[in-house]
């Protein structure tokens, strides 16, 4: 019997005949030799009942040319990867996972193209789709004497070998990825897949459509995962009085205003405006020391909770939790000599603690359907299109634990009414044709390394979901950089389902502890889930 979820997903299918009609120009041999990308056997009746299978049959796609930004991400100081770590709630059974990533994953032509770096006689760098691809190259398991699916310690496991993978550099002579599969069972999954990408491939909007292309809803297998999206009422009346015109020039102003600010604080943070000197400060580490990678889940009912009583989003809770574990892990724990370290340190010297936030620069937002990003014409196109945005991060002790989510949400309700993403996106673009690769790039290596932090947070699917044919049990980004700093700690949340996914990546020598910064975390919540039930449980006393 045949199951539904057997199937290609829709936005693969229409990627896929986008990309053969830019083939038209092939000889009659060519032509020939791919007759067709996909092959629908058994129709309507049959044998199959109707159920499709397909057959993919190679073809020959041109060359493209590397991006700008996925130029600067094969640069020494640049040079990222993502990893983005699955649990499962089955274990994973390999033939299955390779015949699902056939029919999927790998019909997208990046996922089977090399980049050329090496180029001469002003040839330009470019990706050269693969004559010959082998999935067994890709889909990696490791054989290792202490991978025992019943061991001691599996948490621990999974964070050494996702540490020790992200610092292994990527096979420039094939397609710049890898699918680690591990049947370990862990406190939250049954088993574990790392997917390993180069950050040249794609950005976090990018690569996320691209997971999604390759999933399916667990309660309906026929249809696609869907990223839950806010949408802002829009006036039906064709009436614009004059209050209506001045709030909108006062709009205006404001975006003109933020806009200015927050690119004249880029440049400075570029240029010479630099952090606080605090135990979290990558400029005091060897660069060349080994990062670590950790992660936890967390309740996103719980941050919506908190959400819901500050009358903000989950974004700006997570930023105000961020600040908040921040505060806490500089305040408890042991310093150096020089860095604001004791709660009279806190009390005596503000302390500057920014983040850098890369933010989508197309003028689509949200997560788009692969096939659209693949379009030619689309204004969500596929790549690295993102610029970079320097948030501060509210570092203080607060008797309110609240009190950093509203801080958070004045500095974004700034940049919401900003054009920083767009011009920072353009002015790299600029920078780079006028100063060269290598100038504009240490531009973007100097924001980086002058801010303390990293910060991401990406939507995830609201319902559960198969990746390949698996059950997702949760799903955790992470990035590292081959460079030792720049910045000093990476933190990335995910949300998936009823759960929310915190993970830290940073330099051992500068934060020993990692998981102390996830109690700090899960402890911030705590206490601002309690304070918002106290408030609750008093407004009731009053009625």
């Amino acid at each position: 019997m045949c199951q539904r979820y057997y199937s290609t997903p829709l936005s693969m299918e229409k990627t896929l005949r986008i990309r053969t009609k830019a083939h038209t120009t092939t000889t009659a041999k060519q032509a020939n030799s791919r007759e067709s990308n996909v092959r629908h056997d058994g129709g309507g009746g049959g044998g199959r009942g109707g159920c499709r299978e397909e057959v993919w049959t190679e073809t020959t796609e041109a060359e493209e040319p590397l991006s700008p930004f996925g130029r600067a991400y094969h640069t020494a100081s640049l040079n990222t990867c993502i990893l983005v770590i699955f649990g499962f709630a089955t274990s994973l059974d390999i033939g299955f996972l390779k015949e699902r990533m056939e029919k999927t994953l790998i019909r997208h032509p990046r996922l089977r193209s090399k980049p050329v770096l090496d180029t001469k006689d002003g040839e330009k760098e470019r990706w050269v789709l693969m004559n010959t691809f082998n999935l067994d190259d890709h889909v990696i398991v490791p054989v290792l004497p202490d991978l025992d699916p019943d061991m001691e310690k599996p948490d621990k496991f999974i964070e050494d070998y996702a540490s020790d993978l992200s610092s292994t550099p990527v096979d420039l002579s094939k397609p710049l990825w890898e699918f680690h599969v591990l049947n370990v069972k862990t406190s939250n999954a049954e088993s574990v897949g790392i997917f390993k990408i180069h950050h040249s491939l794609g950005d976090g909007m990018s690569l996320v459509s691209l997971t999604l292309a390759a999933s399916r809803k667990s309660s309906k297998p026929e249809e696609l995962p869907s990223i839950p999206t806010s949408m802002k009422p829009v006036s039906k009346s064709g009436k614009r009085s004059l209050y209506m015109y001045l709030v909108a020039i006062w709009l205006m102003l404001q975006l003109i205003w933020n806009t200015f600010v927050g690119i004249t604080h880029l440049l400075a943070t570029s240029l010479f405006l630099r952090d606080t000197n605090t135990l979290i400060d990558s400029k005091k580490v060897n660069v060349h020391s080994k990062k670590k990678i950790v992660h936890r889940l967390i309740s996103l009912d719980d941050i919506k909770l908190v959400k819901n009583e500050a009358s903000t989003t989950v974004n700006d809770v997570v930023v105000g939790l961020t600040s908040a574990a921040l505060s806490c892990y500089l305040r408890t724990t042991s310093h150096d000599e020089g860095s604001i370290s004791t709660e009279t340190d806190y009390s005596k010297k503000k302390i500057c603690l920014r983040a850098t936030v890369a933010v989508n620069a197309r003028e689509a937002v949200g997560i788009k359907d692969l096939a659209d990003m693949m379009d030619k014409g689309s204004k969500c196109k596929w790549g690295n299109v993102t610029g970079c945005i320097v948030i501060p991060l509210h570092v203080a002790m607060e008797k309110d634990p609240l009190e950093y989510v509203r801080k958070a949400k004045l500095v974004m309700d700034k940049k919401k009414l900003s054009l920083d993403a767009k011009v920072c996106y353009y002015m790299i673009l600029f920078g780079r044709k006028l100063l060269g690769l290598k100038l504009g790039t240490q531009l973007m290596y100097a924001v980086a390394s002058n801010a303390t932090v990293m910060f991401s947070n990406v939507v995830g699917p609201a319902e559960e979901i198969d990746f390949c044919g698996h059950r997702v049990a949760y799903i955790t980004p992470t990035a590292r950089t081959a460079q030792g700093h720049a910045p000093g700690v990476v933190i990335h949340f995910m949300s998936y389902m009823n759960k929310m996914s915190v993970a830290v990546c940073a330099n051992q020598d500068m934060l020993p502890e990692p998981h102390k910064l996830l109690d700090e975390v899960e402890g911030s919540l705590r206490e601002m889930k309690k304070v918002v039930l106290e408030r609750k449980l008093n407004r009731k006393g009053l009625d």
